[in-house]
């Protein structure tokens, strides 16, 4: 079938490097200029991200290494860390049951979205499954491999789906709050107020090291879970060594855009644009299911809306917490939330689908 989607790599350094690297860097951060001039959500993923995915379609020769990726990812996971003061745990602990229902709801969603790609597609029922998992794509890629389905269709469906996540929610949930949704924002804070250049350096060096700790133990989304587990740990015991700088959290933003934008290749659109457009079909019906769910919540419970759609959409862990970061929304909520659905389904997602195959 040919390569749909790269997998991120290594580049060798520097010739490669500037060959595909700093040109996708450039075109990223113009188009985030860009982004910021319309005054769009999360300027500096969005446009990044459809920028590079569009140039790669087009025959760009575009990458980015794996530490790019993993740099805005350890961004990401420290800034979100310092939310998680021990009043915001305690809040959250009041809504445990609430998280483990809206994981439920995302586990059979996926399994109905892989039950409706598998009749629109006409794809085996292990390609199906896995293609429509809300999980990571990475770890789905690998489980998919393992119980026989096409990987690289695999890996192509979450690549639209989180397309379409980034394109569409981030857009949603600004509309619904500028129409009046929802009693005002969110009131969460990071505990640190100001930036400290020594305790900057040791926050560094703490979460750098959680991440390469976890990422050796092979757990996935290292580099998200050891920072942000290490900065809660710190904000919840009280400590404020310091936040993190804007241009840091811009960054890691620009780095995760880039590196989701450059796994696109030029057979992505040309090739089974059936499955395409079924994947894309099945996605639309689960955003919209996930939101339905999201207000329902939100109205028994009283959460605001748009923290509650973030918090349930079929998007990843930084995606989603950074929009409700840039729109006040609750960072620690949402967090929570697609934290406690990953660690379910890279745990369940093998005994699930033979379950699911048994049934099918």
């Amino acid at each position: 079938m040919g390569v749909l989607i790269r997998l991120p790599v290594r580049l060798p350094f520097p010739r490669a490097l500037v060959r595909t690297f700093v040109p996708a860097l450039a075109l990223a951060f113009t188009a985030a200029q860009l982004c910021i001039f319309l005054d769009t959500p999360l300027p500096w993923m969005i446009g990044p991200l459809f920028s590079t995915a569009l140039a790669c379609m087009l025959g760009a020769r575009l990458a980015a290494p794996v530490q790019a990726r993993e740099a805005g990812q350890w961004a990401i996971g420290t800034a979100l860390g310092l939310y998680f003061s021990a009043p915001v745990l305690a809040a959250l602990a009041r809504n445990l049951g609430w998280i483990l229902l809206a994981v439920s709801f995302a586990v059979c969603l996926g399994m109905l979205g892989g039950a409706l790609l598998r009749r629109l597609s006409g794809s085996d029922e292990a390609t199906a499954f896995f293609a429509m998992a809300v999980g990571g794509a990475s770890e789905m890629a690998v489980q998919a491999e393992r119980h026989g389905a096409v990987v690289e269709r695999v890996a192509a469906a979450h690549s639209l789906r989180i397309m379409m996540v980034v394109g569409t929610i981030p857009f949603v949930v600004r509309w619904l709050a500028a129409h009046g949704w929802g009693n005002g924002l969110d009131t969460f804070v990071p505990l640190a107020g100001r930036v400290d250049a020594a305790g900057l350096a040791v926050l560094i060096a703490l979460t750098a090291g959680a991440a390469l700790v976890l990422k050796r133990v092979r757990l996935p989304n290292a580099w998200v879970i050891g920072p942000l587990i290490v900065a809660l740990m710190l904000t919840a015991a009280g400590v404020q060594l310091s936040r993190l700088p804007e241009w840091m959290i811009r960054t890691g933003q620009l780095f995760i855009g880039v590196s989701l934008g450059t796994r696109f290749t030029p057979r992505f659109v040309h090739t089974a644009p059936r499955y395409l457009a079924s994947v894309a079909a099945c996605t639309l019906v689960t955003l919209l299911l996930a939101g339905l769910f999201a207000f329902g919540v939100a109205g028994i419970t009283g959460m605001h809306p748009g923290t509650m759609v973030l918090a349930t959409s079929p998007g990843g862990i930084a995606e989603m917490a950074l929009t409700a970061r840039v729109l006040h929304l609750g960072v620690p909520v949402v967090t929570a939330f697609h934290v406690a659905r990953m660690v379910v389904v890279v745990l369940a997602i093998g005994p699930l689908y033979r379950a699911w195959s048994r049934v099918a």
